[in-house]
């Protein structure tokens, strides 16, 4: 959990259907490069929810997994996520940590975390794996560039 209703998570199996079933979803922000397995495509079909596919936007196909995100991909992102109406909102790529982190630290940046908080979180999914890179994109993340809708979640 990120926030209320918005969940954070690495791309699931068939293990973790029921467990997100139980939580309503309505959206699905998927960052992963890779498109999602067949079956969870069918999942998210037989739950109505909605997917998101941001990765393919703005990423050419041969770009590096360890390059930072685009800031169209995180700003479409945001959007997304600042949008009461998508909620329930699970934010996924492959294991949650990268991709998921850097958008979660935007957001954070967003809610005027100090930075010190903000990289404790991202470092504490990425475990050993921590992407200087993606800190510094979390780190020079203009907020201004962030449309704020006038009706958005009660927590930012």
């Amino acid at each position: 959990m990120v926030e209320e209703d918005l969940y954070r998570s690495g791309a699931p199996n068939e293990l973790n259907f029921p467990f997100l079933e139980k939580l309503g979803l309505r959206t699905v922000v998927y960052l992963a490069q890779e498109e999602p397995t067949p079956r969870f495509l069918n999942f998210i079909d037989d739950q109505e929810i909605k997917l998101h596919h941001l990765a393919l936007h703005g990423t050419a196909p041969s770009s590096n997994a360890w390059d930072p995100m685009s800031e169209e991909v995180v700003l479409e992102a945001l959007e997304l996520i600042l949008d009461p109406t998508n909620y329930p909102l699970v934010i996924m790529c492959n294991l949650g940590r990268h991709r998921t982190g850097t958008v979660v630290g935007c957001l954070r940046k967003l809610q005027r975390w100090n930075l010190t908080s903000i990289f404790e979180e991202y470092r504490r999914y990425a475990g050993p794996k921590v992407r200087l890179l993606n800190e510094q994109f979390i780190e020079l993340f203009d907020t201004d560039l962030v449309r704020v809708p006038i009706s958005h979640p009660t927590w930012l």
